[in-house]
């Protein structure tokens, strides 16, 4: 290996032959699965795309940096699995552009974290973290309870997610502004409608605050929907079943 090492720090023209060789390997190593990642993500009934208002939501936990300190990844090891829930699968993520993987845990991991916790508890931790987490290094979100959440571009956000395969109807692009507020009534005249564009879908007034749709409504929207799309039971189930 000396003499190789050598005979390589001596010839500049043999020493990039050997540069470049390395880095188009480990470069096809990190392209090739790009071409078959439709294949390696499995299906799993019950996911969804995001409802208009979770999906402003999640438009809100990406500008406000909230992926920095919490990842929404479990991994398959037992500790991860004991603490926050069965371990993440990649279809949960499907529809995530970009999608909210993390690295880092300042705080925990949110994976799971929907209906976990109240509505009122969210927009609290949100508002003063250390009222509930006396240790927590969060900053204070409480302008959202006070910004109101615009919907006259939505419907252009769910087309634009339309070209990129999320599966969004005409129907869902064309009823996007209503859906946002249907969202938060769960009596709506359009309620039942609603639900069966986006099953599952938590349907009530998040932040307190009746008269007014706010970017706290979205972002509490967003993290009660994260973790409960997927049946685990059922998932396992079917899982053992393949495997015998």
């Amino acid at each position: 290996m000396s003499k190789l090492h050598t005979f390589m720090e001596k010839r500049s023209f043999a020493l990039l032959v050997g540069i470049l060789g390395v880095v188009s390997i480990g470069g096809m190593v990190e392209i090739a699965p790009l071409f078959y990642i439709d294949s390696t993500i499995e299906e799993v009934e019950g996911m969804r795309p995001y409802s208009p208002l979770e999906l402003a939501g999640r438009d809100i936990y990406v500008r406000e940096g909230c992926y920095t300190c919490h990842s929404q990844m479990i991994r398959p090891l037992r500790d991860e699995v004991e603490r926050y829930g069965h371990y993440s699968l990649a279809a949960e993520s499907m529809y995530d552009r970009p999608f909210q993987w993390g690295s880092k845990r300042t705080g925990p991991d949110l994976a799971r974290v929907g209906g976990k916790y109240s509505d009122e508890w969210h927009v609290l931790h949100l508002e003063n973290p250390q009222a509930l987490v006396p240790a927590s290094v969060m900053p204070p979100y409480k302008f959202l309870s006070e910004t109101k959440l615009p919907t006259d571009r939505i419907a252009m956000h769910l087309k634009a997610n339309q070209k990129l395969g999320v599966p969004y109807t005409d129907e869902m692009i064309e009823k996007a502004a209503s859906d946002m507020k249907t969202q938060l009534d769960e009596f709506a005249d359009d309620a039942d409608g609603f639900i069966e564009r986006y099953p599952k879908a938590v349907m009530r007034e998040f932040d307190g605050d009746p008269d007014n749709l706010t970017e706290m409504d979205a972002l509490v929207a967003y993290l009660q929907i994260l973790g409960t799309l997927v049946d685990f039971s059922e998932y396992e189930a079917e899982t053992n079943e393949n495997q015998r």
